[in-house]
């Protein structure tokens, strides 16, 4: 961790500890609903919606915290504390020139998703596990005025014609929300946050969410060209492990990747083409589906291509890209156990080709090659848990071979078999003998 996070951290740290002395009470808000009222008096609404639009935010932070402390020292406010005011000042900076409740949420690199359940329900995870936040949105118009200052930059909008909308901010935050009248407590709002830190396989080794043998395993799985899907429940972690798997690809390769919003990142990656969905428009046209991205990313010269999540009648796409030429490309389903894959495939495939079952298990059966679970689990920990290699059962359809099998009670992990592809590819020259011969994992 850099000097900077480390100070970024110990600054979170200490807001956090003032923030659990008086945050949440009625004091402090009367405090700071006096004090917008007595900022738009002493400058002018308009000076202070000026100011609040101005695209240098922390400018603009720094000049309305200054006219703030100017109202502080002049006003009614000799009863609040030194830490008291300084909160106040904070709070009616973030809803004058951030996103009032979330901003502080938003800012803890910490907290890795912030949940709001109308205006007196606001939660965050941290940790993998939730928490309530000391402070909540006073009204459900001040949610949609948070919600619009998010969408604005992106040319959407949230009200009863629309009242759901899937956006990504410019810093790779996603965000859901619904209003009324899909929403009937009031407006709710997801917010998945985006963490750069985990970047490789090696990171996730040290996390301890999985032993090094194992992500070896894995790294030699992409280095040969292994058709590989990530499964797991929602929050289990299937993206962070398909953009660790996504940094093993060579840099001599050319790779398309297709996500519903852009997360995957290839920061020393030099030939990568990003590709994004896109809703339709308020006039119902325009949208531009994963399935419409995956046909096109064929025309574009892919060595790989990297489907972020399949979820629906791309699935069909993905599995014939997979089927021509396109080894070793990679992608995420929702799947709570191994054996539900197979399954989902079908169902996913069926949406966009209407064939028979043995059929598409066919194509599945010869264009994946690997299944690795991501497991997400009740204290909040994720781990990568068990791989499963993918081939054609004694009798048609589709079987998977377990190669690692984790354990969930001692939460371990053993060589169940070698993949077949680790022999295969040392005949073929594409790994190294003595690389592999070093390659101690535990065994049965």
């Amino acid at each position: 961790m850099s000097v900077l996070e480390r100070v970024r951290e110990q600054e979170q740290e200490q807001r956090r500890e003032a923030t659990q002395g008086v945050a949440g009470s009625s004091e402090l808000a009367r405090a700071r609903e006096k004090l917008k009222v007595d900022l738009v008096e002493r400058l002018g609404l308009s000076a202070v919606a000026s100011m609040a639009m101005n695209d240098h935010i922390d400018a603009a932070r720094a000049e309305i915290g200054v006219a703030c402390q100017a109202v502080l020292n002049t006003g009614d406010y000799q009863d609040l504390s030194s830490q008291a005011r300084e909160l106040v000042v904070r709070q009616v900076l973030d809803e004058v020139c951030g996103l009032g409740p979330l901003q502080p949420l938003l800012e803890d690199s910490s907290i890795t998703e912030v949940m709001v359940n109308g205006c007196d329900r606001l939660f965050y995870e941290r940790g993998g596990e939730l928490h309530a936040a000391e402070r909540v949105f006073d009204s459900s118009e001040q949610i949609m005025l948070v919600v619009d200052r998010i969408l604005a930059p992106l040319g959407r909008r949230l009200d009863k014609a629309s009242p759901i909308v899937n956006a990504r901010l410019a810093n790779g935050d996603r965000v859901n929300a619904v209003a009324q009248p899909i929403a009937i407590d009031g407006p709710a709002v997801t917010i998945r946050k985006f963490s750069n830190r985990i970047t490789s396989l090696a990171r996730l080794v040290e996390l301890g969410a999985l032993p090094a043998w194992y992500a070896t395993l894995l790294t030699w799985a992409v280095r040969t060209r292994q058709d590989i899907a990530v499964a797991g429940g929602t929050g289990s972690g299937k993206t962070t492990l398909l953009n660790a798997l996504s940094c093993e690809i060579d840099q001599r390769e050319r790779i398309v990747t297709i996500e519903d919003s852009a997360e995957l990142r290839f920061d020393t990656h030099p030939n990568v083409v990003r590709l994004e969905s896109r809703d339709a428009s308020i006039e119902g046209t325009g949208a531009v589906t994963i399935r419409d991205l995956v046909k096109n990313a064929l025309r574009m010269r892919p060595d790989r291509i990297v489907v972020g999540e399949v979820r629906g009648e791309e699935a069909v796409d993905m599995l014939q890209a997979m089927n021509t030429g396109h080894d070793g490309s990679l992608t995420t389903l929702h799947a709570g156990e191994t054996g539900e894959v197979v399954p989902r495939l079908v169902l996913m495939s069926r949406f966009g080709m209407d064939l028979p079952t043995e059929i598409i298990e066919q194509q599945i059966a010869s264009a994946l090659d690997l299944v690795v679970m991501s497991h997400r689990f009740a204290d909040g920990v994720r781990l990568i848990t068990s791989l499963s290699e993918v081939g054609r059962g004694p009798h048609g359809g589709v079987e998977l071979c377990e190669c690692v099998h984790f354990d969930e009670g001692t939460r371990t992990w053993r060589l169940v078999r070698e993949p077949s592809f680790v022999a295969r590819s040392v005949r073929d020259g594409r790994l190294d003998a003595k690389e592999v011969a070093k390659w101690t994992p535990p065994s049965p």
